[in-house]
Parts: C-alpha cells; structure tokens; sequence
C-alpha cells in the first residue's frame, strides 16, 4: 500500500463509490484522472483510491455489502483542452455521454464535459476560466 498524505481543513475528506465491476471502475477513473493530470493513489484488494476518491467493491468492509446511488462528480480541469481530452478518454474507457464539452451557462467561462461512469455516476471535468483578480473576488481562509 502506497503512503497517503493526510490533508486538513478541506470541505470533503473523501468519497466512496461501492461499484458492480471493480476493474471496468479502474479502467475508466485511470483513464480520466490521466487526461485531468491527477495520479493514481493505490490499489489493493477489492479497492483503489485516487486522492480523496476511495472506489471499492460491495465485499469491502467500508461498504457494508452495499453499491452507492447515482453521484454527481466534478473534477476541476487546467483548461479547456483537458476538458476535451477528459470527455474523449472517459468514452474510450468505459463511459457514456452526457453532455458534450463546451460552455455552459452556470458562470462566464465555465467550460465542462460530462459522461456517465460504469455504474452510471454523472462524471464532469470542469473549466472554470482563467483566474482573475478583481474587487469581486473573495478569499476565504479557514
């Protein structure tokens, strides 16, 4: 098992997705944690785990013999292209469409793809724009 490094003070300090099928799950988070630029953290048995994203089967003890319900995950992408590559691997690996890379009306400049992974979990890589520094822009420290 690989080191972790604990993290503090974070929002969420991880999620668990329990799957049906544990390596079409590895092929495809692989893949597009590839394109995003995030590493793999480890694998054992019966689970992986990429930074704070913990994906097991039902057999884990974590699990208690139960998949999760449909989950919305959005992974933050470096710019438009990764957006693009994001949603180009996760459909050569395993996902399926939901929502072709391009902007949205959320905010100006918020650029995202969408797919459905293996267990049909809605999987985004967004862009949110350059980052800017305005009188508009707060920054909150804890």
């Amino acid at each position: 098992m690989e080191t972790q490094e604990l993290h503090r003070g974070r929002l969420i300090d991880h999620i668990q997705l329990v799957v049906r099928d544990l390596p079409a799950s590895q092929v495809f988070y692989q893949a597009v944690c590839a394109a995003l630029e995030i590493p793999m953290g480890g694998v054992g048995e019966g689970y992986f785990w990429i930074d704070e994203l913990f994906v097991s089967t039902a057999d884990s003890p974590a699990a208690l013999g139960q998949l999760t319900g449909r989950h919305h995950l959005a992974f933050q992408a470096k710019s438009p292209t990764m957006v693009d590559a994001f949603h180009k691997v996760a459909l050569a690996s395993g996902g399926t469409d939901n929502g072709a890379p391009g902007e949205r009306e959320y905010h100006p400049g918020y650029y995202a793809a969408f797919v459905l992974d293996p267990d049909g979990n809605n999987i985004e890589a967004v862009y949110h724009g350059p980052a800017q520094r305005s009188a508009e822009s707060v920054l909150i420290s804890f």
